[in-house]
């Protein structure tokens, strides 16, 4: 086996959109070690991050932030230590779309 400590995944989704951010690729799993989600305008918004077993619609049971406020100009770090199995995804969601979101982990292959 090997483990590859990587950028997992990065977007800046439109505002309202549930965006996949990362699905775990065939034949491999992943450690996410830090979500961050950083707030590139001066006005304040919310976000959301869910993680959705074998990448199933979206539910409710699948939040880990809901609506968690960012301040203007400001960030949040998670930090996690969340297993992923093979087709697993991360998925974010802000407010506005004036948000970027990193998935920090490994890939173990």
């Amino acid at each position: 086996m090997t483990d590859t400590a990587k950028v997992l995944g990065q977007s800046k989704p439109a505002a309202t959109t549930l965006t996949d951010i990362y699905t775990v690729p065939a034949v491999t799993s992943a450690m996410v070690s830090t979500i961050t989600a950083c707030n590139q305008s001066a006005t304040a918004t919310s976000i959301r991050i869910s993680i959705a077993i074998a990448g199933a619609a979206d539910t409710a049971a699948q939040y880990i932030a809901y609506d968690a406020a960012i301040a203007g100009n400001g960030m949040i770090s998670f930090t996690l230590g969340v297993g992923l199995a093979t087709t697993d995804k991360i998925r974010v969601y802000n407010t506005l779309a004036t948000v970027s979101f990193n998935v920090f982990g490994i890939e173990i292959t």
